[in-house]
């Protein structure tokens, strides 16, 4: 056999019918328009998955570093209560130490919530007391335990007192 016959047996568009091969031509540029497509929804389905994969990436390593905060802020507490000790020279000492922790959080975008003589807001405030009081209903009138924010969210709700009318 030829080449030119070998080329004929295996089309399967006779030589002689061009609109036969217009046909053929135009479902195979659909295919490839389609193929086109697919590829085109597959690659901007990866780039949706790559930024999805990074954004849940930094929200574990953002609520691990809050869980550290977390626990780091129960010690910052304990120097806090110390320093309200007897002994001069141990309050200096322990001021001085709160004040370069508190400068460690500060940096690392912690701040204390501040909640003395405000209303209670329960986005902010934990109501773990109501004491009869001559101030308005709904004051914090103590901070049991400090709350914090971080870069803007509070990681740790303040423990209040709040105010209830005597009546």
């Amino acid at each position: 056999m030829t080449t030119d016959e070998e080329a004929a047996e295996q089309s399967p568009v006779e030589p002689d019918s061009g609109e036969s091969l217009l046909d053929e031509v135009t479902a195979l540029r659909s295919a490839q328009a389609e193929l086109n497509e697919r590829f085109l929804r597959l690659a901007a389905d990866f780039e949706n998955y790559k930024k999805r994969a990074v954004k849940d990436q930094a929200g574990r390593v953002e609520a691990a570093v809050e869980q550290v905060i977390c626990e780091v802020l129960e010690v910052y507490d304990n120097l806090e209560r110390a320093e309200r000790a007897d002994d001069d020279a141990l309050r200096t000492g322990l001021a001085q130490i709160r004040k370069l922790f508190g400068a460690v959080l500060e940096r690392r975008g912690v701040t204390p919530i501040a909640c003395l003589n405000e209303q209670f807001n329960p986005a902010l405030h934990e109501a773990v007391a109501v004491v009869p009081s001559e101030t308005a209903e709904g004051t914090v009138i103590d901070e049991v335990a400090r709350g914090y924010c971080m870069n803007g969210r509070v990681i740790r709700y303040a423990k209040v007192a709040v105010s209830q009318n005597k009546e």
